[in-house]
């Protein structure tokens, strides 16, 4: 037989080999503590699940749905965002619905690069934007993340020749895998890149309503003139504890929506209409139900940094974004996938080496605050006992 030489150059999806080892594990009678992926383990909110019951027993929802999504759905989309940002889209032309926003990411890069085209790509970054980039042929130019820069990309290091060749730029805030967070300011930095190189913004949002500590996320379109160059993606997955449903949307230009739907059309169907009725209630879900979601991570944030810091760990500022920890591994380790090995082999701890979000990653690892408290707790003392630490004051168990 012979395979498609594209996929040869993709490394194994990173969560996909996570789950491998976990598994793993568990047959061998592991007690796995999974901080791996960013799966919430909370329940979807009663009022959508209640929705969706209903939407179900309807043979109106059974039929196909239309590709660019129910009307009702886009209509509250435009709706919940104008509420919540400010601005106003139409929903007839300037918003699609998504499976999830990790196709919607894929296929638009399909949609906007042909062979050979530069992508401006963060690194450590979610892994589907490099991978999707070298399956649709284009060629990956890589704007480092450093803590040094905040995580943000210096766009002043871009090379003038790369710019004037690239034809769009990935971003995404608040960041997967770092946490980090941003402002419109910087937005406005980068639609000022972007028009004078003619690049299309894609902007990854889907953790816009996982803040903490008084911080909220902006959208790229707060910023002036970015509806003339730029899409923003959004899922209902880590607001609603929905990531099973897959569920999300895309808002922005005209010509980018187009470009993201012609490609969809051809690929699927839409989602379920049921779906789509229990997404339009998950908008009116009340804030105290949401917010309860929120103090939740939270307190598991403030508990795991607790006990890290206890291990020896420097931590400057709590994460004001997102459910992810991003932390340097220990001096003693050589590299991230050494240390995330010794964490499962040690402790049965899961977690993902940064390597695995790209060559800036190596050197870190990320920590999903998905799991019970009393579970970080745990993994915490499992460290310190196997002497998984960052500093030598931290090793002595009493």
């Amino acid at each position: 037989m012979r395979f498609a030489k594209r996929t040869e150059s993709l490394p194994p999806y990173l969560f996909a080999e996570i789950d491998k080892k976990r598994l793993a594990a568990i047959a061998r009678g592991v007690d796995i503590i999974n901080m791996g992926i960013g799966d919430p383990d909370q329940p979807t909110p009663k009022n959508i699940v209640d929705a969706m019951h209903k939407a179900i027993d309807d043979p109106g929802t059974h039929n196909y749905p239309p590709y660019q999504g129910t009307k009702e759905f886009r209509e509250a989309v435009v709706k919940w965002f104008e509420k919540r940002f400010g601005q106003k889209f139409n929903a007839d032309s300037e918003c699609v619905s998504l499976i999830g926003s990790k196709e919607a990411i894929h296929n638009c890069i399909f949609g906007t690069i042909d062979q050979g085209d530069i992508a401006l790509l963060p690194d450590p970054a979610y892994p589907v934007y490099k991978s999707s980039t070298i399956l649709c042929g284009g060629k990956p130019y890589i704007t480092p993340l450093t803590e040094k820069n905040n995580w943000l990309p210096d766009l002043t290091k871009i090379p003038n020749d790369i710019a004037q060749k690239a034809n769009i730029i990935m971003l995404g805030y608040p960041n997967n895998p770092t946490g980090a967070i941003t402002q419109v300011e910087f937005y406005d930095e980068v639609i000022a890149f972007a028009k004078k190189y003619d690049i299309i913004v894609l902007s990854d949002n889907a953790y816009s309503e996982m803040t903490y500590d008084g911080y909220t996320a902006p959208s790229i379109f707060q910023s002036r003139g970015a509806k003339d160059i730029a899409l923003e993606f959004h899922s209902l997955s880590k607001t609603y504890n929905m990531t099973g449903w897959r569920i999300g949307f895309a808002l922005g230009n005209e010509k980018v929506i187009k470009a993201l739907s012609t490609v969809k059309t051809n690929i699927d169907s839409g989602i379920f209409k049921a779906i789509q009725r229990a997404g339009i209630e998950a908008f009116n879900t009340p804030k105290d139900v949401i917010q309860k979601t929120i103090s939740i991570y939270k307190e598991r944030r403030d508990v795991a940094l607790s006990g890290l810091k206890e291990l020896g760990w420097n931590i400057k500022e709590p994460i004001k974004g997102t459910f992810y920890l991003w932390l340097p591994i220990p001096p003693s380790f050589k590299t991230s996938g050494e240390f995330a090995t010794a964490m499962l082999d040690k402790c049965g701890i899961v977690v993902p080496p940064g390597s695995g979000y790209g060559e800036y990653g190596e050197g870190y690892f990320r920590i999903a605050l998905t799991i019970d408290k009393k579970r970080i707790q745990e993994g915490i003392s499992r460290m310190k006992k196997e002497g998984l630490v960052f500093a030598p004051r931290a090793c002595s168990v009493k």
